[in-house]
């Protein structure tokens, strides 16, 4: 697919991080796939095997309000049910019930996003790690270098104290 159907920018930003779960809601997918949220449903209905708990699972009123709360500049409609959410597998599992052309083309699409996500989490993780590797050595080497300026204090102490002893030995008289 040469041609990308839909922005990945317009597909990223409908990726939310819901019950630990990166998530796309059934109006987005419906919005994307160029057909109605009740046809999603439908399928939903018809096809319940295909779809266990990690592949799809329906918000609480909790979780809708927090994501309308969220998203307050979109208009949300006036939905009589609490929408879906699917995983990553959820949508391509719904892509092959929908049996649409443009829904296998656009969750091909979506499926690409949600692994640049995944890379680009993994590798914002790698430098996060290195960045912490890098912040426990500065710490060591402070610790290190007040231990230095101690250890100079305690010597610069010793040789003023050194200068204010008297001298023994021999004295000449004069």
């Amino acid at each position: 697919m040469n041609e990308e159907l839909i922005s990945n920018e317009v597909i990223s930003d409908k990726i939310y991080y819901i019950r630990n779960t990166k998530v796309m809601l059934d109006r987005d997918l419906a919005m994307l796939y160029g057909v109605e949220t009740k046809r999603i449903n439908e399928q939903i209905k018809r096809n319940k095997m295909r779809f266990p708990e990690h592949f799809m699972f329906q918000l609480t009123a909790e979780e809708y309000e927090n994501l309308k709360s969220q998203n307050a500049t979109s208009s949300w409609g006036g939905s009589r049910k609490l929408p879906y959410a699917f995983s990553e597998h959820g949508i391509l599992q719904l892509a092959n019930v929908l049996k649409s052309e443009r829904a296998s083309q656009v969750s091909i699409q979506i499926i690409e996003v949600f692994v640049k996500l995944r890379d680009f989490l993994l590798t914002n993780l790698n430098w996060k790690l290195e960045l912490e590797e890098i912040k426990k050595k500065l710490v060591s080497q402070d610790q290190n270098i007040e231990l230095v300026f101690t250890y100079l204090d305690e010597l610069m102490h010793q040789k003023q104290m050194n200068n204010e002893r008297t001298k023994i030995g021999f004295k000449p008289e004069l």
